[in-house]
């Protein structure tokens, strides 16, 4: 990874910003009576190489590769400029690394990254892609690489070169469906313990060996898979489906995989090879399979099969309907960084020496965001309207399962699919009675309190009318 690359990106990032050059607050919308749309499906490998490093750097890099991490998505034409919705099966893209991201797919499909939405599923034996914090850390000259950035240009160019070539073969978009069920024993909130005030006592991670903790009641969760099906004719062509929980059955062990969504989503793909099924993982910040996981490597094909069964369930009765409308909506986000942040300290904890490499990794992460802050860069949320009765929600970084369960009241005249893990740069995202409770998320949050109006205020102008 040389300076010279390093420089290039940079400029590159620089040189985008442009794009999103509208007024802070102010949602955008774009309206498209149907007629003559399209649909693009695409996938691309996203697997990193050999020795690459997951999750911030903090576990075992990848040593081998139990299954492919993949990109996945579709491009919609004829709605305005293209519109490209993807998810990929890494850990997070933040700052930087989600523009850069989203500017490849966006020349692929020949649109600007403000049309396109990218989200993570959040495995966590995958990368954690931030190229400023890349740069924080690389500087420091000991510690492991957050990502490999030579990689990450080629993933780029990947992705821009598949797009392309998936919207010189696009189908007519005539048709949508939706659909939803329960899915049995895998979601499970986090933050269950807790005394007489309400304060966190212990947690529920992603998996759990703690009969008491076990033994306590899921919590609020959103039980339901949704899918949205799009259609040619007759013919389905791309079913995206939404669920709320970290996907995570066991990770640390240095094996690649999409772990039991992705393998869920792989055998339905196995099912219909006609039609690209894409996954998107929703308000998960503090939900887990934690209740039903214990850890061990006999149950992850257990999840993979509730939540196969999840799906294929919520296809069962699905009823296309003409699409006759499309709206692309856009609205930015600027929170204000934790008070309690002390850039000159946490650029101290970075150098520290003496420290493991998780006390001076993540502070990288924390001094990114910070410096993305004091720069006034926000992040863009979006929605994609289908109808009058659809609406596909965009949201940035871990949000609590609260924001997915309100955005569903902000539109009770819709079926709304919640994706969260877009722009991963605030960490976690609580919803603001939680802040003084305490427990993990909220130590890692990024975000003053305040960050939930911003976020509901947004919401709101996504899904109105």
């Amino acid at each position: 990874m040389s300076v010279d690359r390093r420089e290039f990106l940079a400029a590159t990032l620089a040189a985008s910003l442009p794009a999103f050059g509208f007024d802070l607050g102010r949602a955008h919308a774009e309206e498209t009576r149907a007629g003559s749309l399209s649909i693009a499906p695409f996938q691309f490998d996203a697997t990193p190489p050999i020795g690459h490093s997951c999750c911030g750097g903090w576990i075992p890099n990848i040593a081998v590769v139990d299954d492919a991490q993949e990109a996945l998505g579709f491009v919609i034409l004829g709605a305005g400029q293209p519109l490209v919705v993807c998810a990929v099966d890494w850990t997070g893209l933040l700052n930087s690394a989600h523009l850069e991201f989203r500017k490849a797919l966006a020349a692929g499909a020949g649109t600007t990254p403000d049309r396109v939405a990218v989200h993570c599923v959040h495995q966590h034996n995958a990368p954690m892609a931030c190229i400023d914090a890349e740069q924080l850390v690389a500087a420091q000259g000991d510690l492991p690489h957050i990502l490999d950035l030579a990689f990450f240009e080629k993933l780029c160019a990947r992705g821009r070169e598949t797009v392309a070539a998936a919207v010189a073969t696009a189908v007519p978009l005539t048709h949508i469906a939706t659909g939803q069920a329960k899915v049995d024993r895998i979601a499970s909130n986090r933050r269950v313990s807790r005394d007489e005030q309400g304060r966190i006592k212990s947690m529920r991670g992603s998996s759990c060996k703690d009969p008491a903790l076990i033994a306590l009641p899921e919590g609020t969760i959103d039980p339901f898979v949704k899918t949205v099906a799009y259609y040619s004719g007759d013919q389905k062509v791309v079913a995206c489906h939404y669920y709320a929980t970290h996907p995570m059955s066991y990770y640390g062990d240095g094996r690649a995989t999409s772990d039991f969504a992705g393998l869920a989503r792989k055998q339905r793909q196995a099912d219909e090879p006609g039609c690209r099924h894409v996954y998107f993982t929703g308000c998960s910040g503090n939900i887990s399979a934690g209740k039903y996981n214990d850890g061990s490597k006999e149950v992850r094909p257990v999840l993979t099969q509730r939540l196969y069964q999840g799906i294929v369930a919520s296809e069962k009765d699905l009823q296309p309907r003409p699409l006759t409308q499309v709206t692309w909506r856009t609205r930015e986000l600027l929170p204000v960084a934790r008070k309690m942040f002390d850039a000159s300290q946490i650029e101290k904890a970075l150098a520290d020496k003496s420290q493991p490499v998780v006390n001076r990794n993540r502070p990288a992460y924390t001094l990114a965001w910070i410096r993305r802050v004091e720069a006034q860069r926000p992040i863009l949320l979006s929605s994609l309207l289908l109808n009058d009765d659809a609406a596909l929600l965009h949201l940035p970084a871990e949000c609590f399962i609260e924001y997915q369960l309100r955005a569903q009241t902000l539109a009770p005249g819709r079926f709304v699919a919640t994706a969260a893990y877009g722009d991963g740069g605030p960490w976690y995202i609580p919803v603001k009675e939680e802040y003084p409770n305490g427990g993990y998320e909220v130590s890692v949050a990024f975000c003053e309190p305040e960050v939930d109006d911003l976020l509901t205020t947004a919401m709101q102008g996504l899904l109105a009318g």
